[in-house]
């Protein structure tokens, strides 16, 4: 009796090993599978010999048609990204607040579009180092009374949709100190303008450079305040995760390094 009774419990204790021993394995297995995964985003490049970035090409210097073509500071940058992974550049040109749930659908590899940090985009997204700062710009009829940031207050405003100027005119969470009356949402900041040219609005929220682009395509109409609403940088956004970003930060300190990124600002952004 106490043999059998010796073996049961010898049997009971090698059972349980095994399972530990298994239940151990699956752990590291299943990591090590996660972190190959995470950082399989370069390989997968390579081995498809193609890098797509997605962008919104209606926020020029940054991203611009150019008749089929799609031109700009951010094109320059991805194609710097794609030429040191030896790779060809797709540009998927989309709506600017489908860019994010683009990289979480694994249909594009990066987002380039004058894309601003902000905590809650880090949520969804990782962001390479910043590479450029700009600010939300105020553009106004040339006979309007808004003549700095708080004129704002109860006012119309239009606004590029997924913008940071969106989120900080919609003021969700109510950490804005400018308390507009109504927000309209725009696909293109042109087509803002052109409603506030005509007096639908009475002011538009865009980022600074492509906000003087407008302002210089229409300047006997409307007029760009000194005062703008607030300050951001720019960053590339790539899936959670992904080894992408890690490429991206080296290309974009080989450019800042020998000077070659300045020479692309310099190419599209007038010094006046």
């Amino acid at each position: 009796m106490k043999n059998i009774l010796k073996r049961l419990v010898v049997a009971g204790l090698t059972a349980v090993m095994v399972l530990s021993l298994a239940a151990c394995g699956s752990s590291s297995s299943g990591s090590s599978s996660k972190k190959s995964s995470a950082k399989s985003a370069v390989a997968a490049i390579k081995k498809s010999g193609t890098l797509t970035m997605c962008t919104n090409a209606e926020f020029a210097p940054f991203e611009y048609k150019d008749g089929n073509d799609i031109k700009g500071i951010d094109v320059e940058i991805s194609q710097a990204v794609a030429d040191d992974l030896g790779v060809k550049l797709k540009i998927s040109d989309i709506a600017f607040d489908s860019l994010i749930p683009s990289l979480q659908a694994g249909k594009a590899d990066m987002a380039a579009a004058g894309m601003t940090v902000t905590e809650d985009r880090k949520k969804n997204v990782d962001f390479s180092d910043t590479y450029f700062d700009a600010s939300q710009a105020i553009i106004v009829p040339k006979d309007s009374a808004i003549k700095t940031r708080t004129d704002l207050n109860d006012k119309i405003v239009g606004v590029q949709t997924g913008t940071t100027g969106d989120t900080y005119c919609t003021n969700q969470d109510g950490s804005s100190d400018i308390k507009v009356k109504e927000v309209r949402r725009y696909n293109k900041g042109m087509d803002a303008v052109a409603d506030l040219i005509s007096g639908r609005i009475e002011a538009v929220v865009i980022d600074n450079y492509p906000a003087q682009k407008l302002v210089d395509q229409n300047s006997d109409k409307i007029t760009l305040l000194s005062d703008s609403l607030t300050s951001e940088s720019y960053a590339i956004a790539c899936p959670k995760g992904s080894d992408l970003t890690d490429e991206i930060n080296k290309v974009l300190k080989d450019l800042k390094d020998s000077g070659e990124l300045q020479k692309i600002m310099d190419k599209y952004i007038s010094v006046d």
